[in-house]
């Protein structure tokens, strides 16, 4: 496997020589149209030492989109053929990205070699291939004395090159890993450099190369035709070597990549549905059922085609969380003329903004390594300090900057949950891994990767998603139990209940029996709803904390940062007879001057408000609700009113009359204590409710979830506040401190489904006990060890819309696993009691079935009914069609230039 090269014949697009040459009568000569401005000069290369060849080491992390990558079975078969390979550590494969990720030791094998075992299970890389410029494969031959056939397995060799095919007229064509990191690119040019004699440049080529879900699809379109005349050809009573011939050709061009992948499969030691479906095809054709051998074909390429585009479709849904980074910048060449540069690419700009977010994207790592005059779209590892990078509308931020030039607006949605773009303009920042919504706009690095401000936030959402959750393992160990008892148990079915001669029995229970709905069920509800809260601005640590959400009976609600901003205004201060306001108050800032608490924070900014400064304070230390100090050698001390007493204060009687008032008002109130004599009285003022806390009170209780107010303030104050936003106050609780929310929270969970909400610092002890620990805060500060999910705390109604999606997830999870189990029971029940005995029937039903999953799974994106999914599905499918003949057509034309190649029907087919 590790010396084997795919020898694919390479479909081309003929140019004006070759149209020419061949009305001379000259041999047939096509060639690649490519992207490129001008002829470039082959030079004469010399020959080539072949002993001093510099042999590429190394491990290196890489990835890289698959195509055809559309259920988890498909990714558990892939990774268990990647085993099998010494070069390949740490291998990951998303279903619901459609990425693989790796390590790759150079030391022990090639990159290529990778490429190759996926692209024989049907999943070759999705990225384009490039010209590699100023040589070709006959200069490369003669420089490295070898033959020009032989060129193709040397340039696999190279690093980062996933796989390379030889025009006729021998150009050569890199399918390259996209967006290498540094390391990997150097030694990729350094290593291409030594092999051809030339420093490496790449354009991108118009390629005709039919990928292998676009010749299952060709191979189906195919078979429909064939189907008609074999219907016609049983009405008009044809001879039946006539028709199985016409059946066979069918069958055979219907099925041929079918049965590639089957074959790889077999080699691989996996069983799929492709080798269920070969098997059955095979069978239906020995018997002489060639209606049903060709109706099996074209629904398995049909419904194959339809899985892979709804996915896709799913993940453009799915896109817009704060998850990803972009692999590749748009950095400009000359930055001398930005403003002109802006208002040429405005009217572009405008044109991207309207397509989906992910399309913007995806043209980045289509361009990699194109360059014009004005600006190259190069490696994200490539961007340096100080670099200009233009962005245009739709797309992510690639690094950290400030804008020098433009203007436009930022979606800030996953950060901060706001729903409205943000007005950007000159000299404001943006963050890498948020989208512009409109632009375009000049931006100066200021970070890159792990440097830039969101990157570990980016990180850990991005690995949240990926999460395998319980309910998934579980339904894979289950299908791991039923294939192979499906396999056995057909065969036993055969033998104790069917004649000998109707085997065809067989095929039939292996086909309907295949679980491939059961292992999307639980993967696309998750995917979908994590995508989607993550857009909401909040942060899940996976699917299996949505499921637990989903359950939630009862919640409890820390009340400052959480109902309320926590940034409290200063009320009245009351100062003892014989006391200066000015030096209690500059006292007071004193002690609190090295403190984050909210009463802290508004003490301090009414000082500076005030332009006093203030007073010296030593030895401050934390003390129960409050602190201390020394002050010219005497202990000074602020503390909670009500535990003044405590620490046995002397209150005056305008201090103790003043406590009264605000207790009876329900605001806070802090004594400012000299050598345990009470000296100033400071109120705060909590009416900064938040927008939508009394609402979301109100629909959690109409959902028939408990509701609690917990808090460490005091009790009059928390009891004012529940009642302010319609709580009883039996529901608040107050003058809890941290170990006692702890020890409620524990308590609470012996009886309910519990949530607790707090600020993700203070309650991180109270978020771990409670079965969902929500953290209130910005994406850009929350504590995310301490808590299960976080969500921005200026927005509280959002905890609703939250259990509300969580609540869909685990109906639409539940109604898929019920629907997968229930369609493949009945289908085989059906069976054993030929009800029916078409395989046609249970293909058709089995793959609606996985249809129907994955469109129920996406609908919780939020980005269209299921209705409408299944219009662009087949929209797609009739584009995809009409592409793939255009492709076949391009081959075989004599005009120069694909012109009849829609590029928007090229990007469709790669995106």
């Amino acid at each position: 496997m590790a010396e084997k090269v795919d020898e694919e014949s390479f479909l081309s697009l003929e140019d004006e020589d070759a149209k020419h040459n061949k009305k001379k009568g000259n041999k047939k000569s096509s060639k690649k149209q490519v992207k490129q401005p001008a002829q470039t000069e082959i030079l004469d290369a010399e020959i080539l030492d072949t002993t001093v060849i510099e042999q590429a080491g190394g491990v290196y992390p890489v990835e890289w989109a698959l195509t055809g990558m559309d259920c988890p079975d498909c990714a558990s078969k892939a990774m268990r053929a990647l085993s099998n390979l010494d070069q390949v550590s740490n291998p990951e494969i998303s279903a619901t990205t459609g990425q693989i990720k790796l390590s790759i030791d150079l030391d022990k094998g090639l990159m290529s070699q990778v490429s190759s075992v996926l692209k024989s299970l049907g999943h070759p890389p999705k990225s384009p291939f490039y010209l590699l410029s100023g040589t070709n494969a006959k200069a490369i031959a003669h420089r490295n004395n070898i033959t020009v056939k032989d060129v193709k397995r040397l340039m696999m060799r190279q690093p980062s090159v996933l796989d390379v095919d030889i025009s006729r007229d021998n150009e050569v064509l890199l399918q390259l890993v996209p967006a290498p990191n540094k390391k990997l690119l150097l030694l990729r040019d350094r290593s291409i450099q030594q092999v051809t004699g030339v420093q490496p440049k790449f354009t991108e080529a118009l390629s005709t190369r039919l990928r292998p879900d676009q010749w299952r699809l060709f191979g189906g379109a195919v078979a429909v035709p064939i189907l008609a005349i074999i219907l016609l050809g049983e009405l008009l009573q044809w001879s039946p070597i006539l028709m199985g011939i016409i059946a066979a050709y069918g069958v055979l061009i219907g099925g041929l990549q079918m049965f590639h992948e089957a074959l790889a499969s077999l080699l691989s030691r996996q069983m799929g549905f492709q080798v269920l479906t070969s098997i059955a095809v095979i069978g239906a054709s020995i018997l002489g059922m060639w209606e049903e051998a060709l109706m099996v074909v074209i629904l398995v390429a049909i419904a194959a085609h339809l899985e892979s585009s709804a996915l896709e479709n799913a993940r453009e849904s799915m896109q817009g969380g704060l998850d990803r980074i972009p692999r590749t910048a748009r950095r400009l060449l000359n930055t001398a003329n930005k403003s002109t540069k802006i208002e040429e690419i405005q009217n572009f700009s405008l044109a991207v903004s309207a397509k989906p977010l992910l399309s913007a994207t995806l043209l980045d790592l289509n361009q990699h390594g194109k360059v014009t005059e004005e600006h190259e779209i190069i490696s994200l590892d490539l961007v340096n300090i100080g670099d200009v990078i233009e962005i245009r509308s739709g797309e992510l931020i690639p690094a950290d900057g400030k804008i020098i030039d433009g203007f436009g607006a930022l979606d800030k949605a996953p950060l901060t949950g706001e729903s409205v773009p943000v007005e950007v303009e000159e000299g404001d920042e943006l963050h890498a891994g948020l989208i512009l919504a409109r632009g375009p706009v000049l931006v100066e690095v200021t970070a890159v990767g792990e440097a830039t401000r969101l990157s570990g936030l980016i990180d850990a959402v991005h690995s949240f998603k990926e999460q395998k959750p319980a309910i998934q393992n579980q339904l894979e160990q289950f299908t791991a139990i039923w294939v192979p008892l499906v396999l056995v148990g057909a065969l036993v079915v055969w033998y104790l209940m069917f004649p000998r001669d109707n085997w065809k029995i067989i095929l039939l229970l292996w086909v309907v029996a295949c679980p491939c709905a059961l292992l999307l069920a639980a993967a696309m509800p998750h995917a979908a709803a994590l995508s989607k809260a993550s857009r909401m601005g909040a942060i899940v640590r996976g699917g299996d904390i949505l499921e637990r959400l989903s359950k939630v009976n009862h919640v409890m609600l820390d009340k400052t940062g959480t109902l309320t901003s926590g940034k409290p205004t200063l009320g009245d201060i009351t100062i003892a007879k014989g006391r200066q306001k000015k030096a209690a108050i500059a006292l007071a800032g004193g002690l609190e001057k090295r403190s984050s608490h909210p009463y802290a924070i508004t003490i301090l900014e009414y000082l500076e408000a005030e332009s006093i400064k203030p007073s010296a304070v030593a030895g401050i230390t934390d003390i129960e609700a409050g602190v201390k100090g020394f002050s010219s050698g005497k202990e000074v001390s602020l503390i909670r009113a009500d535990l003044a007493e405590t620490h046995d204060i002397m209150i005056s009687a305008e201090i103790s009359s003043a406590i009264k008032k605000a207790k009876e008002q329900g605001y806070g109130a802090s004594i400012l204590a000299k050598e345990s004599e009470a000296i100033a009285l400071f109120s705060f003022i909590h009416d900064d409710t938040r927008d939508g806390s009394k609402e979301l009170i109100q629909k959690l209780l109409d959902r028939g979830i408990g509701v609690e107010i917990i808090s460490g303030d005091q009790q009059s104050s928390v009891s004012a506040f529940a009642k302010s936003v319609g709580l009883p106050e039996q529901f608040a609780l107050g003058s809890l401190s941290p170990e006692d929310k702890v020890q409620w929270v524990e308590d609470k969970s012996k009886s309910h489904v519990t949530m607790m909400v707090g600020d993700g610092f203070n309650d991180s002890a109270a978020l771990a006990v409670a079965d969902v620990g929500v953290a209130v805060g910005t994406g850009e500060s929350v504590n995310l060890e301490a808590a299960d999910i976080m969500f921005p705390g200026d927005n509280p109604k959002m905890l609703v819309d939250l259990h509300d999606l969580a609540v869909k997830m685990n109906r639409a999870l539940i109604g898929n696993i019920f629907l997968s189990v229930s369609i493949t029971f009945i289908l085989v029940i059906a069976v054993i009691n030929e009800m029916y005995d078409q395989l046609w029937v249970g293909v058709l039903i089995h793959e609606m079935s996985v249809l129907l999953v994955i469109f129920n799974g996406a609908r919780l994106a939020g980005k269209g009914s299921m209705l409408s999914m299944l219009m662009i599905t087949t929209k797609n499918l009739w584009i995809d069609t009409k592409q793939v003949f255009l492709q076949m057509r391009a081959h075989y034309s004599k005009r120069e230039s694909a012109g009849n190649l829609d590029p928007a029907n090229q990007n469709h087919a790669t995106s």
